[in-house]
């Protein structure tokens, strides 16, 4: 697959700019009950063992607008006995994180995010992270990830522990033969689908 709409040229090479848009367009057709569904897929691989173990630390982030997954999805890996990091916009460096107490417990923040209001950690809390979903509109086989352009995830996971698992979250299409990449882009090691589960990459 070389683009994400059938009517592409294959041989189309498309920007990163390019491959949002559509891939946001495609997104904004994804039904309410189509995203509900997703969810508890997700939830169910995040909860079955194979991504990670009771007593384990996750860094997750609360969907936003269409992206897969809820805060539901939060609430039931957390109930799972699996301690969630949230991330936290600080200006424009590397992101803060703070554990995730329940729905309860976030607000809003910059660019629509909910962020939780608990005692920040730190840069470094990332490195205590046993896996860390990486919202993502779009990997590559690669393990090169579209993001929504502002950095934020490429400027913190080098600080990650150096054999944590990144796995970006999207959706089964949103797996692409290949997409633009950049120096400073971090690779993710996986990606988590709700039809296809765990997906290794590069």
């Amino acid at each position: 697959m070389a683009g994400p709409g059938s009517d592409l040229d294959a041989t189309h090479e498309w920007t990163k700019d390019q491959w949002r848009a559509a891939l946001l367009q495609r997104r904004r057709r994804v039904p309410a009950s189509v995203r509900f569904a997703e969810a508890m897929q997700l939830t169910a691989l995040l909860t079955s063992g194979n991504v990670l173990r009771r007593g384990q630390t996750l860094c997750a982030y609360v969907p936003i607008g269409s992206e897969p997954g809820s805060v539901q999805m939060l609430d039931d890996v957390a109930d799972h006995g699996v301690r969630i990091l949230l991330p936290i916009v600080m200006g424009p460096g590397p992101l803060d994180w703070a554990w995730y107490y329940g729905r309860d417990s976030l607000r809003p923040g910059p660019y629509g995010l909910q962020q939780p209001i608990g005692e920040l950690l730190g840069q470094a809390a990332l490195r205590i992270a046993d896996a860390v979903l990486v919202p993502a509109l779009g990997v590559d086989r690669g393990g090169v990830r579209l993001g929504r352009g502002a950095g934020f995830y490429d400027r913190s996971l080098s600080i990650a522990a150096p054999d944590t698992p990144l796995i970006a979250v999207v959706r089964d299409q949103e797996i692409v033969d290949r997409l633009p990449a950049e120096s400073h882009d971090v690779r993710m090691t996986a990606a988590l689908t709700p039809g296809r589960g765990l997906v290794a990459l590069r």
